[in-house]
């Protein structure tokens, strides 16, 4: 009877499985997001749901235990602090499996795992509350752009004939040569001199 053998073997001793599941815990909770198998990550959510009850819990006790399971001590830290305001109104769901289609070499089923935490929900309601504005704000300003247009185009006409005289300037060559100061006066002294 297979009483209390719940979760998949995946083709590994319970050795490798327990360390496989312990490094990938760790990586998706110190990088919110993985790419593993569909099977892999399947397992995993038991493994992080389990670990994001333990953060919400929030004692001494608790947090022992996720450090028995989470390989960093930085990573459980980080996710004690965040778990009561990132996960505390909900149940259970905190995680996210998305299909990203098959692997290339090997034809496997590959799932983006991430976490999930209220704080989108409320940014799609501040983004309705701004698309409204937003349209207003659309309405406008064309009349204003098409003002805006033949005031650009001197402005270019005047940038043009700068660039001509910065580049007649420093290629006298082609331009008049310029006397400088002293010549000048070095001048003056000697015409009245002779």
């Amino acid at each position: 009877m297979r009483h209390l053998k719940a979760g998949l073997k995946l083709n590994r001793t319970s050795s490798h499985r327990s360390a496989m599941f312990r490094n990938m815990v760790t990586s998706l909770f110190k990088y919110d997001r993985i790419r593993t198998t569909d099977r892999k990550a399947k397992e995993l959510r038991r493994w992080a749901d389990n670990l994001i009850t333990l953060a919400k819990r929030g004692n001494l006790h608790a947090r022992r235990q996720a450090l028995a399971i989470v390989r960093e001590k930085d990573v459980v830290h980080k996710l004690f602090e965040e778990a009561q305001d990132r996960f505390g109104a909900k149940p259970g769901g905190y995680t996210r499996i998305v299909r990203l289609g098959r692997r290339p070499g090997d034809a496997a089923p590959v799932s983006l795992i991430e976490l999930i935490d209220d704080q989108p929900v409320k940014k799609k309601k501040t983004k309705k509350k701004k698309a409204a504005p937003a349209d207003k704000k659309v309405e406008a300003p064309p009349s204003p752009a098409v003002e805006e247009k033949p005031e650009k185009a001197p402005e270019s006409k005047e940038k043009i004939e700068a660039k001509a005289e910065d580049a007649a300037t420093e290629h006298p060559e082609t331009s008049e040569p310029e006397e400088s100061e002293d010549t000048a006066s070095e001048k003056e002294e000697k015409q009245p001199s002779d």
